[in-house]
Parts: C-alpha cells; structure tokens; sequence
C-alpha cells in the first residue's frame, strides 16, 4: 500500500508524520477507553450509592419505620421515593412533588434492580436503584438515586480527552521533528559533501560521525568509494597521458621515415622497413590497448575447463627463441577460465622472460592445496623490491630502451595481472636466487582432469598456439 505522501517529502517530515500517527493510533483508543471506563465507573458508583441508601430505607419499612419525609445520607443520593400500589407513600426533600420516579418495579425473585430515566419535567436524566421491601407481590418499593452529574451529562470529558491527543500528539510530533533532525543531520552533511563533489575535485571527502552506526559505516562506505574513485581517476589520466606518450613515439618515427623517404628517393626502401617496425609497434600498443578495456567484461559464471600445462608445453613447442626453456608441469592441472586469455598470460610472461634472460628460461606448474602454482623464472637482472609491484603498472618499464628495442609495449605485466585477477588468482614478482620469477596462483576447477588430447592441443586457440602478445 503507498505511504499517503507526496515522494518529494523530506524522510525527516516522513518519520515525524509517522510518529504522530502512531501516537495517534494509541492515544485515541486510550480516550475512547477511558472515556467509557470513567462514565461505566461513576454510573455504578451512583447505583452503589443507591442501593445502599434503598436498602436501609427498606430495613426501616419492615421495622415499621416510615417517615413522612426521608432524610439523605450525604452520599448525594437526594432523591428517595418509596411507592405503593396506590401511590406514594414517602419521599425525600428533593423529590417531594415529583411524579413517581419510574414504573419500573423489581422482579419478586430479584428484589433489587437499577435504571436510568430521563422522563421527570426540569431534571436531567436520573440514575435509579430500586429496592424491593418484602417478596409480597403488593410490597412497597424503595427508590433511591441522583440527576446525573455534569460528567455523565455533558460532552466536557470528550473535549478534555481530544485536547490532551492533541497536545501528546503535537509533543511526540515536536519530538521526532528534533530527534530525526538531529540523526539526519550527518547524512544532510554527507550529502552536502557528495553534492561538491566533480571529476575536477575527486578528492574530497564526506564526514565521517563517531560512531558504529548505520550513518556512520554509510560515511566510511562513501569514502572508501570515493578513494577507489579517486584513485581509478587518477590512474585513468596517468594511462591517458602514457598511451598518449607511448603511440605518438611511434607516430612520429613513422611520419620521420616518411618524410625522410620523400627527401631522399634513394633511401625509400629502408624508410618503409622502418615505419613497418613502427606499425607494428603502433598495432601492438593499440591490440593491448583494446584488450586491456576488454577485460572482466565476461561474467563470472562463463569460461570453460582449461589445461594450463597443456598451453604451456604448446607454445614452448612453437617457440624458435634463442634460449632454451626448461619445463616441469604436473599433469591435469585443469582451471576454470577464459582459455585466450589465460594463454595470453602465459606467452607475455614467457616473452618477457626470454626478453630479460642471460642464458636460459624456466617454467614449473605443480599443485598445491586446491590451486595451481605456475612459476617463469629467468636467470637475467633481479627485480629490485621496490620494482616488484610497479612493474605490473602500465607502461613502466625499468629499462625503456631495451623493452622498446624487443618489441615490449609496456602492457604485458599489465594484462597479466589483470587477466588473473578476474580469474580470482594472484600474481606476484618474488624473490629468486639468480634473474627474475613470476608466480601464478590459480584456483583449480572441482571437477575431474579432462581426458588426455594430443600433446600439441591447446585450450583458446585452435592451432594449438595463442594469439601474438607483448611482453613488458
């Protein structure tokens, strides 16, 4: 069911209309029982009253006690008849003159009984006990009662109890207005905060209350997301500002042998093999670029059973590199995963080996616990540890001229990480005794090894060999 208020409300009016409603909601019944209660409490009171005042007038009949005039008790019953069959035979004071009070005569079986008439001329309605004096069926009848007081005879209680809602109601109103006022004024703040916040200023941030509730954990919440914010803004102009850098290099190498090749005719054909090398490069840069904002769009619940081992063996078996590559891979190491992408780790990983190598590279794969530890170790120049985790940044290089000159992007340790990251892995630079080594932890599939194929397969490329990569 809707709330019946607008949507533009502010949740501060919203939570006081919902206290007042409720305190409504109590209030009211309260009233009303109270109202009833204290009218059914002052009704038998009087008839209390009455009956007593009868009841002693009636002790008095049977003694043979019957004053002309019936004095009052000073319990406020002032109007005391009693009746015969022919009529009145005594009254009190107050009722001397009035008609008989009621027809009504007790039942010879019940002796006693009350009522309310409203029928004398001039008086209020009257509240009435009726005493029986004997069982004859003739018996004098005492009556006994008052004129109804002004709370029973009057609309006085309802206003005082529908002033007094009011009042409890506008309190509890008043209330919630300062309470929710109070609790919403850090998420005002925050909002205000938020409100200032542009891609020009990603680096703000929303107070934080003391605190460990709700508002609070809200505003730590934001902040964290505003550093991941800021921290994706600032990486995303630094990438800008290197893949600017990194494809007007070779933009410009190509328009240098180009406009070199039309100054000098003769040197055409080394001009073109130059600006094809730089072609290359501008292709390899841009084939890295798109993959690298290709990456995690896949869903969580795609891939495909994938032989690690198998990929490995496949394109060190393609492979004419100058240096030898040592292997040790346990079988049916088997991956949940994109196989194209997992391959692409392992081929950037492998030329980034062979680029930074002095004589021979290594590749182990074994099993551990329920993940795949894959490790590519080279022998040439130690990562420095300081170096082991910008090394996976994009675009840095440690040794520009020498990553440029084998054909490195600057993108390969870039995808890496991103690849296995998305396939829920880690991937770390550690230490080595001599070179450099890389170490991949993979979560392996719960299933069963695939069955055995031929020693070239691989998974994500059908001739058995991963797409061109480059390396760091």
């Amino acid at each position: 069911m809707p709330l019946p208020w607008p949507r533009s409300r502010s949740l501060r009016a919203r939570l006081t209309f919902i206290a007042v409603a409720a305190a409504a909601l109590v209030l009211i019944p309260v009233a009303i029982a109270a109202d009833v209660g204290i009218r059914h409490a002052v009704a038998v009171r009087i008839w209390s009253d009455g009956l007593d005042t009868a009841s002693k007038v009636a002790a008095e009949i049977r003694n043979g006690q019957v004053p002309k005039t019936i004095p009052t008790t000073g319990n406020d019953i002032n109007l005391i008849m009693v009746g015969g069959p022919k009529g009145v035979i005594a009254t009190s004071a107050d009722a001397r003159g009035l008609p008989p009070l009621t027809s009504l005569r007790p039942a010879s079986d019940t002796e006693t009984t009350q009522t309310t008439t409203c029928g004398l001329p001039g008086r209020d309605c009257v509240y009435l006990t009726a005493v029986r004096v004997s069982d004859a069926p003739d018996s004098p009848v005492v009556y006994a009662g008052r004129t109804a007081p002004k709370i029973l005879d009057s609309r006085l209680p309802e206003l005082e109890l529908a002033a007094l809602i009011l009042v409890l109601g506008g309190g509890a109103g008043w209330v919630a207005w300062n309470v929710s006022g109070r609790a919403l004024s850090p998420v005002e703040a925050i909002r205000s905060e938020l409100e200032e916040i542009t891609a020009r200023n990603p680096g703000s941030r929303v107070p934080e209350p003391p605190g460990n509730d709700e508002i609070a954990r809200l505003a730590r919440t934001a902040n964290d997301a505003l550093a991941r914010l800021d921290r994706s803004i600032r990486q995303q102009r630094q990438f800008t500002a290197d893949a600017s850098h990194e494809l007007r290099t070779p933009i410009a190498g190509i328009r240098a042998q180009l406009e070199g090749a039309r100054l000098h005719p003769e040197d055409t054909t080394v001009a073109i093999d130059a600006a094809l090398r730089d072609t290359n490069r501008l292709e390899a840069i841009v084939t890295d670029l798109l993959l690298l904002t290709s990456l995690g769009t896949n869903p969580d619940t795609a891939g495909e059973p994938v032989d690690l081992g198998r990929i490995v063996a496949a394109e060190v078996k393609h492979r004419s590199g100058r240096l030898p590559i040592r292997l040790q891979l346990e079988p049916d190491l088997i991956v949940n995963g994109f196989g194209p992408q997992l391959a692409r780790v392992l081929v950037n990983l492998l030329d980034n080996a062979e680029r930074h190598a002095a004589t021979s590279v290594g590749v182990e794969m074994h099993r551990e616990c329920c993940h795949l530890v894959a490790s590519v170790v080279n022998d040439g120049e130690t990562i420095p540890e300081e170096d082991r985790e910008r090394i996976f940044e994009r675009f840095y290089r440690r040794d520009t001229a020498r990553s440029r000159r084998h054909g490195g992007t600057g993108l390969g340790l870039a995808i890496a990480r991103e690849v296995i990251e998305a396939h829920h892995g880690t991937i770390t630079a550690e230490d080595a005794t001599e070179g450099a080594r890389f170490v991949i932890r993979l979560p392996l599939a719960p299933h069963d090894p695939q069955p055995e194929r031929p020693h070239g397969a691989a998974h994500g490329s059908p001739h058995g060999r991963p797409p061109a990569a480059g390396g760091e």
